[in-house]
């Protein structure tokens, strides 16, 4: 019974087999052709035969594995390896398909190899996840052929595997890299001029050329005969939060990410960038209800726990309570904190409800408005109009585009700063308005 689960008849069968049948239906025109389709079949029969012991007479004559990680990135390429081994003493042709999650729906993980002898190959592809979760993997299947090519035998290696997707640590990862060594510009971080120095005072050092003149510590230099400086650092222990909207409008796709997706991988970005500024980092999300809350620190662990409660939340459906959300940052926020709000609004009028409540959460806090750009709005814009119809829809698509302009303008009067964002840039961006307000001594 194992045997005949694991049989399969190639391509190169079935062709001879249909060979066969029209060389036997010939033998009925041509009756002298008859013995020789006999002849055929049995040699067809005993490659068959030899073909099916070679592969079958080893019990393991093939091995394979899978290598991915216990936990994928959300949002990004995660990198998979399946690891092959012939261990046949001749060559093999191959073929392995590899049970990747549902979730992906993709049924083409096919992949060819061919191996000599004691031979082995890494045969890598990419999974890009874009939902948070549990994902299965199922068995790795390789289908092996000898050279004579008759017959397949499958071998399946049960790796059956449950991952977590959680939000992107790759993008944190990264732009925490080029953070610690002051690369960020590569990542599209901008360089922002310092405005004076903050009052936070960390060492006397010697003046080397680019100084800033005006640091000069005069006593300092008498008593060494060297020019010294004051040094400052940036001030630290600020409180940093982001508050997250699960509200339906952050349900929205772009690129098969929701803007809630896009809101939690920049939550993560700037909480780590917080953290190595030496900042504190904290967490609320927020719907009808207050969600989860995460309280701003800066010990080892609080990067774990921002990922282990970005990881769980989930999009509702209902709009949010902007009240609750005010109620609870006064009662709870006492100290005046850097908030990052990450919704979205599409018109004028839908922020203007909540404005109010905007209006006295930044008269004890920094407010930044995070919201999102419509791409597909601002990609019709670009496209020519070539009849009628097109132009009704560019018309309404400027009116979307120029909404959003008016909500940016009309925050600023109230003082409120905000960032309207292509979704795929909202990572650099919310940095770049971090480090600016850090840079200037705003928080």
């Amino acid at each position: 019974m194992k045997l005949i689960r694991s049989l399969f008849f190639s391509t190169l069968f079935w062709g001879v087999l249909v060979g066969l049948i029209a060389s036997f239906l010939l033998a009925y025109v041509f009756p002298s052709l008859f013995s020789f389709a006999k002849l055929l079949t049995v040699i067809a029969v005993l490659l068959v035969l030899i073909d099916t012991v070679l592969l079958f007479k080893p019990n393991a004559g093939f091995f394979s594995r899978r290598d991915v990680a216990d936990r994928l990135s959300n949002g990004d390429p995660n990198p998979i390896t399946l690891y092959l081994e012939n261990r046949y003493p001749f060559k093999t042709s191959v073929e392995v398909i590899d049970e990747i999650p549902y979730q992906f729906q993709k049924r083409d993980v096919l992949f060819e190899a061919q191996l000599v002898p004691n031979e082995t190959q890494l045969l890598r592809y990419e999974l890009r996840p874009t939902k948070r979760g549990e994902y299965s993997f199922g068995a790795v299947n390789v289908f092996v052929k000898s050279p004579l090519g008759f017959v397949k035998r499958r071998y399946q290696f049960s790796q059956d595997k449950m991952v977590a997707v959680y939000p992107s640590y790759l993008q944190m990862r990264q732009y925490e890299l080029m953070a610690i060594s002051n690369r960020l510009t590569a990542l599209g971080i901008k360089r922002i001029r310092r405005l004076g120095h903050s009052m936070e005072f960390e060492q006397i050092r010697p003046y080397v050329l680019g100084d800033d003149i005006r640091t000069v510590n005069w006593k300092a230099t008498a008593r060494r005969n060297d020019l010294m400086v004051n040094a400052f650092q940036d001030e630290r222990s600020q409180s940093v939060y982001c508050l997250i909207d699960k509200g339906r409008v952050m349900k929205s796709p772009f690129e098969g990410l929701t803007l809630l997706d896009y809101a939690i991988n920049a939550t993560l970005v700037l909480s780590n960038i917080a953290l190595i500024k030496q900042d504190k980092a904290g967490l609320i999300t927020f719907s009808e209800v207050i969600g989860q809350i995460l309280p701003a620190d800066r010990k080892a662990g609080q990067m774990q726990k921002i990922l282990e409660t970005l990881y769980k939340q989930k999009t509702r459906y209902l709009e949010s309570d902007y009240e609750t959300l005010y109620s609870y940052v006064k009662t709870h926020i006492r100290q005046r904190s850097l908030l990052l709000l990450f919704t979205n609004f599409e018109t004028v009028n839908a922020m203007r409800r909540q404005l109010p409540f905007l209006r006295r959460l930044a008269k004890t806090h920094l407010l930044i408005v995070v919201f999102f750009e419509n791409t597909e709005t601002s990609l019709l814009l670009k496209t020519p109009a070539e009849n009628t119809e097109d132009i009704y829809l560019k018309t309404i698509a400027e009116r979307f585009y120029y909404e959003k302009r008016r909500i940016v303008k009309e925050l600023e009067q109230y003082g409120i700063q905000s960032i309207l964002t292509a979704p795929k840039d909202l990572n650099a961006n919310t940095v770049n308005k971090y480090l600016e307000l850090k840079a200037r001594g705003m928080m």
